[in-house]
């Protein structure tokens, strides 16, 4: 056996058997030992873009590590900017990048570069391998890493490395180190805060937004009185009817300080102190009082759910206390026909999107309501955009759909954003994936907008709405989508988006709807 195929075998020990792809010659006895593994699925992206954000979709649903390959440091480059949106939701990833044979980098041929550089910013954990007999070694680690940070682990992979010969020896599963204990220090600090009578509040995020930690959650709030949050960036939230609400950190500064303004003490499961996506003239970046206390109870390393239960525990709060959740919704707005508006899409999709939907936003403005009515929608997983590098949306829903493909997943979609990762529409049709992709046709960056107002510039002349506004030629997402293989139609009143939508969520394959607003 090659270094290459003992790379696979320690991935499939592990139970990684969904690969990312988009390989160049150095990583050719990569693919030819991945050929060799009929049990590994290699799922194809055009752009690296797509396969990164494809290997973060899919861990977030499956709760595992997909694997990507990516070709050299200007492969790895392409894939950065979702490499970012994935470490920032802690997503366990291992990212295979190819190079060239040790003895060639002398050479300085024209793909060679720094990949560690590259990656390192993007990546919770980065490593080289230097030999083939060290590849097994190495990719045990890599697992150990994603595993247990959790997080990006880049393994960087030189062809000779890979082409090397070795002695086939026996591959057994990596055993992982226990999680971080719980900091009795911090643990003793919250339970006196909210005995303490003060306005406290918790701040969640990774698994502590899955149902079962959610519930233990409200179960503490309900006896206590302390307040339930959500971190802006999360990679995944249950929610739903039958579930606990939870609402997260709004995005506009204004609105997200007016939020948490009354907060006596911050404890912090997992999540980070709420800080403005940017800087404002005269505004704090920290969204929290300055006087606000705040407890780090928990990191992303932790088990959080464990942490939740130790707290409620301590508090002595009852296991089989009853909890409130959301009531399906009986009475939804009526959608009176005309021309298609935002509200009138996040209506719709709250209302007849299917049991166990997993929605995949990448429509901050325009689906902004989508959040707030779809609590009480049928129950479902909603993964959002966290790091905040736009083109993550129809790659996110292509992992999540290789990773539940008895699931339907519906993309909610900007359009600026969407042409970032267009590509993965053909990956959908490919795959025959079961996504509906909802593009918001309103021909702008209307984020960028609402950011220029934020700022103080509210007079947009000739060169700001030449920057802000796409739709000289405006983008034809049906021709697209269709030239791609996905089935396609556009809908400009209401009425045609309902037939629509109804007739994506009965069937099942690809399909998008451009809905133009």
């Amino acid at each position: 056996m090659n270094g290459a195929d003992r790379l696979c075998e320690e991935l499939l020990a592990n139970d990684i058997d969904v690969c990312f792809a988009n390989p160049g010659t150095s990583e050719m006895h990569f693919v030819a030992a991945l050929d060799r593994k009929p049990r590994m699925r290699c799922v194809l992206g055009l752009f690296e873009g797509v396969v990164t954000a494809a290997a973060d979709g899919y861990a977030r649903m499956a709760d595992k590590p997909a694997a990507t390959l990516l070709h050299l440091g200007p492969g790895l480059a392409n894939g950065l900017a979702n490499l970012h949106n994935a470490k920032r939701a802690s997503t366990p990833m291992i990212n295979v990048v190819g190079d060239h044979a040790t003895y060639h980098l002398r050479h300085d041929a024209p793909l060679t570069s720094d990949i560690e550089s590259l990656a390192r910013p993007m990546s919770q954990w980065v490593h080289r391998i230097e030999r083939a007999e060290d590849v097994g070694r190495d990719t045990a680690a890599a697992y150990e890493a994603a595993m247990s940070l959790p997080g990006v682990a880049t393994l960087i992979l030189p062809a000779d490395a890979a082409w090397g010969e070795i002695p086939e020896t026996p591959v057994a599963r990596t055993m992982l180190p226990p999680r971080t204990p719980v900091d009795e220090d911090a643990m003793r600090q919250s339970v006196e805060a909210i005995r303490s009578g003060r306005r406290t509040a918790l701040l969640l995020t990774g698994k502590a937004l899955r149902a079962d930690a959610l519930e233990t959650a409200a179960r503490i709030a309900d006896a206590t009185g302390v307040r339930l949050i959500a971190q802006m960036s999360n990679g995944r939230i249950e929610r739903g009817a039958g579930r606990v609400p939870i609402g997260t950190v709004p995005y506009p500064v204004d609105i997200a300080l007016d939020a948490l303004k009354d907060i006596d003490c911050l404890i912090m499961i997992g999540a980070q102190l709420p800080v403005a996506f940017f800087a404002y003239p005269g505004k704090p970046g920290r969204l929290v009082p300055d006087q606000c206390e705040v407890i780090q109870l928990a990191t992303r390393a932790s088990d959080l759910k464990e942490v939740l239960s130790r707290l409620s525990f301590e508090l002595g709060v009852k296991r089989d206390a009853p909890v409130t959740v959301s009531q399906p919704c009986t009475d939804w707005e009526t959608l009176l026909d005309g021309d298609l508006t935002e509200d009138a899409i996040s209506v719709a999709v709250a209302q007849f999107m299917p049991e166990g939907a997993i929605i995949c936003n990448e429509s901050l403005t325009s689906a902004r309501r989508f959040f707030g009515l779809s609590h009480r929608s049928a129950p479902h997983d909603f993964l959002s955009l966290t790091g905040g590098a736009i083109g993550i949306g129809i790659p996110l829903a292509v992992g999540a759909a290789v990773a539940c493909p008895d699931r339907k997943v519906i993309g909610l979609q900007a359009d600026g954003s969407g042409m970032y990762t267009v590509q993965a529409l053909w990956t959908q049709a490919r795959e025959n994936l079961d996504v509906v992709t909802i593009v918001f046709a309103n021909r702008k960056y209307a984020i960028l907008q609402g950011e220029m107002r934020a700022v103080g510039a509210t007079e947009f002349g000739r060169n700001a709405q030449r920057m802000l506004n796409i739709d000289d030629p405006a983008l034809d997402w049906v021709s697209m989508a269709k030239g791609m293989g996905v089935e396609a139609a556009r809908a400009t009143t209401v009425r045609e988006f309902v037939d629509l939508l109804k007739s994506a969520m009965a069937q099942r394959g690809p399909f998008l709807i451009e809905a133009v607003i």
